[in-house]
């Protein structure tokens, strides 16, 4: 296995963790904050969609396409500290808006080349990720610390604690 499928695989698998951890979550358990002033999962997991959307295109320009009209401005930091129910997308919607950009990213991995991973990272985060190799490494790790803080919300909620 070579660098670049290691990336698809890590791509590729990692959106399923973030779902098994919500499958049983309503659409009003996704409002739930461990403490005072952590942010939600619905938050979470539509800030997750959008930032990955944001990075991929920075590096290569309109590879992700644009989430539904008005998906982007429910997930700004603004916005993460809002609880009502009618702000956000469903955990639906959430999802297929995460489907698409994923399947978009993972097609856009798959098409590089192993010299690509060499080449600069996002321009506004080039201190933390300098290269697309490490582009491709932070995106399935982004989605697993936000994974981590959603565990704390499943044990709030009394679910099983899973993995």
């Amino acid at each position: 296995m070579n660098a670049i499928e290691l990336a698809v695989a890590g791509l590729s698998s990692n959106l399923d963790m973030a779902k098994s951890h919500v499958a049983d979550f309503s659409d009003q358990d996704m409002l739930l904050r461990p403490v005072p002033n952590a942010n939600h999962t619905a938050w979470q997991l539509g800030h997750l969609c959008v930032a990955e959307g944001w990075m991929v295109n920075c590096v290569a320009p309109g590879v992700v396409p644009a989430t539904s009209a008005g998906f982007a401005e429910k997930f700004t930091k603004q916005t993460s500290t809002i609880d009502d129910i009618k702000a956000f997308p469903t955990k639906a919607e959430i999802f297929a808006e995460f489907e698409k950009t994923r399947a978009a990213v993972i097609a856009w991995a798959k098409s590089l080349t192993p010299a690509d991973l060499d080449k600069p990272g996002p321009e506004p985060m080039k201190d933390f990720i300098p290269t697309v190799g490490a582009l491709l490494t932070l995106l399935p790790g982004h989605v697993m610390m936000h994974v981590g803080q959603i565990q704390v919300i499943r044990r709030k909620l009394g679910r099983a604690v899973m993995f």
